[in-house]
């Protein structure tokens, strides 16, 4: 019988729907979301290190999961500082396809 009310899978659960809500509201600066983004990979990797506990799994895909995240991270950042130094600011609106 698996246990559903583990620590790390409520946390992980509890700190993804908050960095969904959050990504919703929060929509002015690219940072931000980048750093919402992250937020959500570390619960999602919360979650998944708790299930593979409870299925007494070894969970060689979380390692890849944490690593397909780091990369995602150094590229959102190489991003946002090429588009801060093409633009000078980091606003979404900056970006915007209706600047006709």
């Amino acid at each position: 019988m698996m246990n559903f009310f583990n620590p790390l899978l409520t946390l992980g659960l509890l700190s993804s729907v908050s960095a969904l809500i959050t990504i919703c509201l929060q929509r002015k600066h690219i940072l931000n979301a980048l750093i919402i983004l992250e937020i959500l990979m570390v619960s999602i990797f919360l979650i998944l290190i708790s299930l593979a506990a409870a299925l007494h799994n070894e969970g060689l895909m979380i390692f890849i999961i944490l690593t397909l995240a780091a990369c995602e991270a150094s590229m959102g950042l190489a991003m946002l500082v090429i588009l801060i130094r093409t633009h000078g600011n980091d606003y979404m609106t900056s970006i915007s396809s209706n600047k006709w």
